[in-house]
């Protein structure tokens, strides 16, 4: 062998060996590389596993913790809890009351505008009522009268209803206004007119209504009374009240007060009587086929003898007074102008009490009543002469209505 062919092998074989050796090393260097990317690659997202679990372990540790401290606090103070809610269901009422009253004033400032631009004139009551402006009262109590009932209206004066300076006390520091509720007979200027005007010269208690008087013109009455006394008083509550029948004013005003956080509230003795088709009885009802067959009884609606509504609904009886239907009997027509709307009908049997012995017993058990009569007469059976004994033993005393705080 030539040195030259041995010189070739041997270079040969160096060039083997090294190329052997770069490649363990690539080979190494690629692991510690792979190595290095792998670490990179996957540690960082188990620490970052890791601190989320930590946080979400922590979060529900939080909220367990919290949830533990409110049922604690819940059985530790539940008259506080108790105390907000009920504080929050007032708020909600009164604020409801207020956009219901703002509603019907800006209701009646329209009909007013529509009324003025139209030229139709404004009465002399709302001229002087508009430039003397309105102060707030709790109730007016409009007692309805006829031109015959001298004597009943005698023995209201008598008992139940404050004369003279004690009455305008009583507007001025209970907020209760009072007036007996009569219109015009059919000849304007006779002799029945003429005898109303002497006797509210002599008295001063009567609001007198652009109506004439009829029995069978109650639903119309009732409507231009309210109509009236909304725009001459601003008061919670406007009542009706018959003149046959015994009132306690005290126990009435603080009934009414009650209820006046509430919006468009209805309150008297609830009935459901029959409707009458049969000509000749008292209280047929000529339209009884609207309620659909013989025999039905009327929708629930306060007795006529007694019965209050709240400031908002006589409003909506007064802008609406034009389309309000009149059925035969007045309380069953102011109950049929609140079907629809959203009122509450409030059933309070103290306004429908029997005459002695019955008013007279739950007065001695501390459950004054509100209103007296005898419903065999829809009044107080003869009630010019009896009005002063229902009024002696049913009677809460004239100190109850001056110490009162409404």
């Amino acid at each position: 062998m030539t040195w030259k062919s041995r010189g070739g092998i041997e270079s040969a074989s160096h060039k083997s060996f090294m190329s052997k050796k770069w490649t363990l090393l690539l080979c190494i260097g690629c692991f510690c590389a792979g190595m290095l990317f792998s670490d990179r690659m996957w540690t960082v997202p188990e620490v970052r596993d890791i601190s989320r679990g930590a946080g979400f372990e922590d979060e529900k540790l939080k909220l367990v913790s919290e949830g533990c401290d409110l049922v604690m606090n819940v059985e530790r103070e539940p008259a506080e809890i108790l105390g907000e809610v009920s504080k929050t269901h007032h708020a909600i009422q009164a604020l409801d009351k207020t956009i219901s009253n703002l509603e019907m004033e800006l209701a009646a400032a329209r009909a007013t505008q529509e009324s003025i631009i139209s030229g139709s004139p404004l009465s002399d009551n709302l001229k002087i009522n508009g430039l003397k402006g309105k102060r707030k009262y709790l109730m007016v109590v409009g007692i309805n009268s006829a031109f015959s009932s001298r004597k009943r209206r005698d023995s209201v004066r008598a008992t139940w209803m404050p004369q003279g300076d004690k009455r305008n006390k009583l507007e001025e520091e209970k907020g209760i206004v009072m007036r007996f509720v009569i219109g015009h007979s059919a000849t304007s200027g006779g002799i029945l007119d003429r005898a109303i005007e002497a006797e509210d010269k002599k008295h001063g208690d009567f609001l007198r209504l652009e109506h004439v008087e009829g029995y069978l013109e109650l639903s119309a009455k009732t409507k231009i009374f309210f109509a009236t006394a909304v725009a001459l008083w601003d008061a919670d509550f406007y009542v009706k009240v018959d003149d046959d029948v015994h009132v306690n004013i005290a126990t009435l005003g603080a009934t009414l007060a009650r209820h006046r956080p509430k919006p468009r509230v209805y309150i008297g003795c609830m009935k459901s009587g029959p409707v009458l088709a049969q000509k000749g009885v008292r209280y047929h009802e000529p339209e009884y086929w609207k309620f659909g067959e013989e025999g039905n009884k009327y929708f629930r609606h306060a007795t006529g003898q007694l019965y209050a509504v709240s400031k908002d609904l006589a409003s909506y009886i007064s802008i609406n007074q034009h389309v309000l239907h009149k059925f035969a009997n007045e309380d069953v027509s102011l109950g049929s102008w609140f079907i629809g709307l959203d009122v509450e009908h409030i059933d309070d049997r103290r306004l429908c009490c029997g005459t002695p012995p019955d008013c007279e017993w739950k007065a001695q058990a501390g459950n004054v009543c509100v209103a007296s009569f005898d419903w065999s007469c829809s009044g107080i059976c003869r009630s010019a002469e009896r009005m002063k004994e229902v009024h002696r033993r049913c009677g809460e005393g004239e100190s109850a209505l001056w110490s009162a705080a409404f």
